[in-house]
C-alpha cells in the first residue's frame, strides 16, 4: 500500500513581506529561501506519517528538476518518471505576510506537461492512495491526460482529489470526471464556496458531501468532514502560527496516512488537524511533522 501522487511539484521562491503592496506599489521584503512545493508538500506529509510514497508526476531536466528529485530522494520519496529533455520545472512566488497568510504567482513549467503514456505507465497496487491536484486539472496543464487516467482506474483504489484555488478554472468536463472519479474531495472553505456558492462552512460542505466523501479545511478551526451524508466538525490544535504556506497539503497527506493505518476517517481527520497545526508553527511549505510529532499532539 503507497501513496501515489500525480499532483505538480514546483519550486517555490519564499518571500516574507510586512503586507501585500497596493497595485502599482512596492513593499520591501526578505527572501526565505528556494524549496519544492505544490504537491511535493502532500507527498513528505505522507511520507513522515509512515506512508510509503511515488510521485508519477511529470519534472524538469534544468536545475529547478535537479532540486525537486534531490528534495524527492531526501525524503525516501519514488520518482516513477522520467526528467523532461529541454524544459524545467515550474516555479511559484509564494508571498507571505505577517500573520502567515500567503499568496502565489505561479509559472507552469515540465511538470504541467503529463501525458497520457506517462500516466499509463504507473503500475498502481490494490489499496493504493492517489492524489489529483486542481492545478493538474487545468487546461494549461494536465487536465485531458489526467481526466482520461481517472476515469479508467479501478474501485479498490483510495482517489483523492484537492481541487486547489483555481478550481473555477478547471474546465467542466474534466473537473466532471474527477468528481465522479474521487474518494474523497479535500479542499478549504474558499474552495468549498467557489465550488458551491454556499455562504457557510455547513452549507459548502453539504453540498460537496453530496456528491461523495468530503473534508473541508477551516485553518485554526479543524475541519468539516463529510461521510455518507453525516457532516462531524472536527476541531482543530490552538497554535501560534508564523506560516500557513503548505498547511492544506500536509493536512491531506496525513489524512491519507492515517486511513492507510487503518483509522476512522474522523479519527483520521484530527490526525490532519494535528499535523497541519504543527507544520503552520514552522517556516516554510514542506513542514511537516514526522508521525512521532504527531502522535504527542494527539495525546
Amino acid at each position: 500500500m503507497r501513496l501515489v501522487s500525480v499532483g505538480n511539484v514546483i519550486i517555490d521562491l519564499t518571500i516574507s513581506v510586512p503586507a501585500l503592496p497596493e497595485r502599482g506599489g512596492d513593499v520591501l521584503g526578505h527572501a526565505t529561501g528556494s524549496t519544492p512545493g505544490g504537491s511535493f508538500n502532500v507527498m513528505v506529509a505522507a511520507a513522515r506519517q509512515g506512508l510509503p510514497t511515488a510521485y508519477g508526476g511529470a519534472h524538469g531536466s534544468g536545475p529547478f528538476g535537479e532540486q525537486v528529485r534531490a528534495a524527492l530522494a531526501a525524503e525516501g520519496i519514488e520518482v516513477l518518471q522520467h526528467p523532461t529533455v529541454g524544459v524545467d520545472t515550474g516555479y511559484d512566488i509564494a508571498l507571505t505576510e505577517e500573520g502567515g497568510e500567503r499568496t502565489f504567482v505561479t509559472v507552469f513549467g515540465a511538470e504541467a506537461g503529463l501525458t497520457g503514456e506517462a500516466l499509463a505507465g504507473i503500475r498502481l497496487g490494490e489499496g493504493d492512495f492517489v492524489h489529483v491536484s486542481g492545478y493538474g486539472l487545468l487546461k494549461r496543464s494536465n487536465g485531458a491526460a489526467l481526466a482520461g487516467w481517472l476515469g479508467s482506474l479501478g474501485p479498490r483504489l483510495v482517489v483523492l482529489v484537492d481541487p486547489g484555488p483555481l478550481v473555477r478554472d478547471v474546465p467542466l468536463a474534466v473537473w466532471a470526471v474527477a468528481r465522479a472519479r474521487a474518494d474523497w474531495i479535500s479542499c478549504n472553505l474558499r474552495e468549498a464556496q467557489r465550488l458551491t456558492g454556499a455562504a457557510d462552512a455547513a452549507a459548502a460542505t453539504e453540498m460537496l458531501g453530496n456528491l461523495g466523501n468530503v473534508l473541508v479545511r477551516l485553518g485554526p478551526d479543524g475541519c468539516l468532514i463529510g461521510v455518507d451524508g453525516t457532516i462531524t466538525h472536527v476541531p482543530g490544535f490552538p497554535v501560534d502560527a508564523i506560516d500557513t504556506n503548505g498547511a492544506g497539503d500536509a493536512h491531506a497527506g496525513a489524512f491519507l496516512a492515517a486511513l492507510a493505518r487503518g483509522a476512522a476517517p474522523v479519527t483520521a481527520a484530527r490526525a490532519a488537524n494535528a499535523c497541519a497545526a504543527i507544520a503552520v508553527t514552522r517556516r516554510g511549505p514542506a513542514t511537516a511533522p514526522t508521525i512521532a510529532e504527531t502522535s504527542a499532539l494527539l495525546d
